[in-house]
């Protein structure tokens, strides 16, 4: 990480050692808050309006009161990028409730802090979308929707991260998510897709998914390529027995699986579908989104 770095924090451009929160703000103190993640791809954020609203909704859903408005957010965002020289990266967006005091009440939290990080990103080796990534089943079961709708992206990720231990302390880079009726229902920081006979299938959102950017943006992608994809609750069974399976995520963009739970997908390599739709999606984040450069 560069020591020039520069931080978008409440208004100000700092440069990333005077990036500061008080020790007192409810983002650290109870995870009370919401980020994004949002990709730049050859000096144009990628669906950045669409990130920005969901991070409103985010807001609503916790009441959580926002001083800025999307078309700030967003200028704010590019601004960022800009300060940094950068043409292709990753942007965490965070807003906390703010300081307050040593209590859970939100309300003695005058007003939320925001900051913006703009930085490079590779979240798997290119070596995985080439040749695929092993998954694993987690423990760790997806939190139900009547706790905190997966639809919030809360700072609050402790549930995650725990899974993502398990993963790592099994030798692979990412795993499978149960809901407590034992659904699949994401991986830890990725959405899933499975493919059989030739059609794509998806958790439903009830189902405990996020109902991400780039999943969105595989559901265009396929109905542009004529594939038939539908919502569908699926077991360990159907993953078991995918001709090919691949994650979506802002940060993991789409990737495909090669093997879960030591058992092979398909013919243990990459499908032609997942290829495809691999190659569809750079070439569309490379041609279209905000300019900032």
């Amino acid at each position: 990480m560069s020591d020039t770095q520069q931080i978008w924090l409440d208004g100000n451009i700092v440069n990333k050692d005077e990036a500061k929160l008080s020790v007192f703000d409810h983002g650290l103190l109870y995870g009370d808050g919401i980020f994004e993640g949002i990709r730049f791809y050859s000096g144009r954020v990628f669906r950045l309006e669409e990130h920005i609203e969901r991070l409103i909704l985010s807001a609503k859903a916790i009441h959580l009161e926002l001083p800025w408005s999307l078309e700030e957010i967003c200028q704010a965002t590019v601004d960022t990028i800009k300060a940094n020289g950068l043409t292709d990266g990753y942007i965490r967006l965070v807003i906390t409730r703010g300081e307050g005091g040593l209590g859970l009440n939100p309300y003695l939290c005058p007003k939320p802090s925001m900051f913006i990080i703009a930085a490079a990103i590779q979240l798997y080796p290119e070596e995985n979308y080439l040749n695929g990534l092993e998954l694993i089943t987690c423990a760790t079961r997806r939190p139900t929707p009547a706790s905190l709708s997966p639809q919030v992206k809360s700072l609050n990720y402790l549930n995650n991260v725990m899974a993502k231990i398990e993963c790592i302390q099994a030798g692979v880079m990412e795993g499978i998510m149960l809901n407590e009726q034992g659904y699949v229902a994401e991986c830890t920081g990725d959405n899933i897709f499975v493919i059989k006979n030739g059609k794509l299938f998806t958790p439903p959102v009830s189902d405990g998914s996020l109902d991400g950017i780039t999943r969105q943006v595989i559901f265009e992608l396929c109905e542009k390529a004529q594939l038939e994809l539908r919502e569908k609750s699926m077991t360990r069974y159907d993953l078991y027995t995918a001709d090919e399976i691949f994650l979506t995520g802002t940060a993991a963009e789409v990737i495909p699986v090669v093997k879960y739970d030591q058992r092979e997908i398909g013919d243990g390599k990459p499908g032609p579908i997942s290829k495809k739709l691999i190659t569809d999606f750079r070439e569309l984040a490379n041609s279209e989104g905000t300019p900032c450069t």
